[in-house]
This record gives C-alpha cells, sequence and structure tokens, in this order.
C-alpha cells in the first residue's frame, strides 16, 4: 500500500431530515472520490439535528439498528466509490438501550467495525447521558483496506487515555466525529478558549501517539428545541493533523464544505522512532490510572 492516502471529511449543517442528509452525503461522498479520496469521514449523528440539547422520549424515535436502513445507504456508497467511510448513528440495540455509534464501511461496502462511544457527557444542551448507553465494545481499531482505524466519539476526544489505548492496539489514524459548538451567550473570549482547546487537545493526542488525526465537526446553529436555552453554534473547523500535530487541512467555522487533505502513512514510523514515547512509558508507575482520584 502506497504510503500516501487521500482523506476527506464532510463537515455541514443539518438538512432537516433524514433523506436530506443522506442525499447531502451521497453527493459529497461522490466528489471526494472524484478528489481521489479513499477515506471520508462524517460529523457525528449525521442524520438529523443535535436533539441532545433537551430530553425527549420522542427523540428515541431517530434510533436504527445496525445493519438497518441507514446503514444499507451508506454501505452501497462506500462500495460504489471503492472507499472506506466512517459514518456515525444513533443506535437503537434493543429497548431501551441506545448507543452513540460509528459504523466503518470497507471499501467493498462491508461493515468491517463499528465503535460505541464510551464517554458521554450530561452538561447543558449535551444531555447526552439521557439518550446513551456508555459503550461496551472497548477501545479495538478497526480494520480496513486503508489502514488500522482508530475511531472515536467527540467526548472521547478529550480523554489521553482513549487516544493512547487506541495507539497501543495498534491504531494508524485517530478518527473523531464531532458534534461541538458554543453557547452563543458566552462572550467572544470564553469561545475561543474552548475552540482553541478543543483543537489543542486533539493536536497533542497526534503528537503523543505519533499518529495522524481527523477530526469531522458539525457547523451551524441549532435552536434548543425547548426555546428555554439559547441554542448551540457548532464552529465548524474540521481538521487534518499530521502525526507532530502539524495542520495538513482546516475547514471554515461556519461553511458545508469537503475538506481533503493527504496523510503521508510512513510519517509515523519517522516520527516515533526520533521521539519513542512508547519506549520510555513507565508502565509499571501508571497503576493509580485506574482509580478516580488519588487522594494526597
Amino acid at each position: 500500500m502506497s504510503s500516501a492516502l487521500k482523506v476527506a471529511l464532510v463537515q455541514g449543517r443539518d438538512q432537516g431530515s433524514v433523506d436530506a442528509n443522506l442525499g447531502r452525503i451521497e453527493q459529497r461522498v461522490a466528489e471526494a472520490a472524484a478528489a481521489g479520496a479513499r477515506l471520508v469521514l462524517l460529523q457525528e449523528l449525521h442524520n438529523g439535528a443535535y436533539f441532545c440539547q433537551h430530553q425527549d422520549v420522542n427523540e428515541f424515535d431517530r434510533a436504527e439498528t445496525i445493519p438497518g436502513p441507514s446503514t444499507e445507504r451508506l454501505s452501497a456508497m462506500a462500495a460504489k466509490h471503492g472507499l472506506v467511510l466512517v459514518a456515525s448513528l444513533f443506535e437503537r440495540r434493543a429497548a431501551g438501550l441506545y448507543h452513540n455509534t460509528a459504523v466503518v464501511f470497507d471499501a467493498d461496502g462491508r461493515i468491517a467495525g463499528r465503535y460505541r462511544k464510551m464517554h458521554i457527557p450530561d452538561d447543558p444542551g449535551f444531555m447526552e447521558k439521557f439518550y446513551f448507553t456508555p459503550g461496551d465494545l472497548g477501545f479495538e481499531p478497526v480494520d480496513t483496506a486503508v489502514g488500522r482505524l482508530g475511531v472515536l466519539v467527540c467526548w472521547d476526544q478529550w480523554y489521553p487515555e482513549a487516544a493512547r489505548l487506541m495507539a497501543l492496539a495498534g491504531a494508524e489514524m485517530l478518527l473523531y466525529p464531532t458534534a461541538i459548538g458554543w453557547d452563543p451567550r458566552d462572550d467572544q473570549a470564553e469561545q475561543q478558549r474552548q475552540q482553541q482547546a478543543w483543537i489543542i487537545s486533539q493536536r497533542g493526542h497526534a503528537v503523543a501517539n505519533g499518529l495522524p488525526v481527523l477530526s469531522c465537526n458539525r457547523t451551524g446553529f441549532e435552536a434548543d428545541p425547548t426555546g428555554l436555552g439559547a441554542g448551540i453554534q457548532f464552529w465548524g473547523h474540521s481538521f487534518v493533523a499530521g502525526p507532530q500535530g502539524e495542520f495538513l487541512a482546516s475547514a471554515s467555522s461556519d461553511q458545508d464544505e469537503l475538506l481533503l487533505a493527504e496523510v503521508d502513512l510512513r510519517r509515523s514510523e519517522n516520527v516515533r522512532r526520533i521521539w519513542p514515547f512508547l519506549r520510555d512509558r513507565r508502565i509499571d508507575a501508571y497503576g493509580d490510572l485506574t482509580r478516580r482520584f488519588r487522594t494526597p
């Protein structure tokens, strides 16, 4: 396999319905394939609005089984264009049991694997614990035609442990479907602090593990369905970073955008040779990481 891999991230705003969102994704995947992309990453919960701004049992109607209608359509896209596609769905596993699940389609259209979001937030505007059961598949990379993918989801991107465990399991890239934005009531300085922390955190995972990172975020404003909150302005800025945290490509804050980049998979080997962090880890001294907190 060539070390040069063209990747594409599909950043966009909610189009109002499952059919409209998947139709837009079909168009973008075709454009990505025409540009030579062999791996396409979609944003978190791309089939509709980010419904976790409120708690409503009717929102569970959005969930579907895997395999199911959306996986059939996404599988067809991957097979048609011969590329690997990473999607993000609201999974109905059983009555009362739902997950925030990333699904990886290989270049022949088959489901190569899935990842269920492990870290579930519960914050104003991001009430995900009401909807999602924490993942139970662990931090296991997915083998595909373009390499071994360490797929994580949104809130997972704040946790160095998750990135490290994917790297230790042999992931060759870290991928984050994401839905994150500002509370419009925050002042500009606070908004910028939050956005920069989000970027720095993920670039840090690239550096600490010597791996490329692909992060695909939503964009656009979505109102709080209850009218009680201020809504969320998703800040876009999807990006691809190399194994030293360097930007390879970065999207705008507010545009529907197909972001293309070329990743040199050989660089991870070279970077890890000059920065051998895995060699120097003191695994004999890390036992307290399994504790919630260590009292002084």
